[in-house]
């Protein structure tokens, strides 16, 4: 015997809202592998010869690269904040018997993200 199964279209996630930024939140993955990608290239370039570095940052200052860095921070920004307000549902806590808020979650996570971004600008520029 076969079993039944219910036909579903290609556009199952345009039928509800949720479904929708699901999806986009899954597609944005793809310009997080695609921006670590690049950095393990610039990585490797840097470690080249002054010569390929010199010419991986000319290309850096390109509009086309401008614009693309601005589309990839986007996409990127928007997968991290979903994310990040993902992770009280995902990660029940409780203290005791009393289930600590979700928004004290989410609020513990952004505030890590940004301590750890301060510490690492800092780094960067030579605090």
């Amino acid at each position: 015997m076969t079993m039944y199964r219910r036909p579903v279209s290609n556009t199952w996630w345009l039928e509800r809202k949720p479904y929708f930024f699901f999806v986009i939140r899954e597609f944005t993955s793809l310009f997080v592998a695609g921006y670590c990608l690049f950095l393990l290239v610039f990585i490797a370039k840097a470690g080249d010869s002054q010569e390929a570095y010199a010419t991986l940052i000319l290309s850096l200052k390109s509009p086309i690269s401008m614009v693309l860095h601005l589309i990839s921070f986007t996409f990127i920004l928007y997968h991290a904040i979903t994310w990040f307000n993902l992770t009280p549902k995902i990660m029940v806590l409780h203290l005791g018997e009393e289930r600590i808020p979700n928004a004290l979650i989410a609020g513990a996570v952004y505030l890590s993200w940004g301590v750890v971004s301060l510490i690492i600008s800092w780094l960067i520029l030579g605090g």
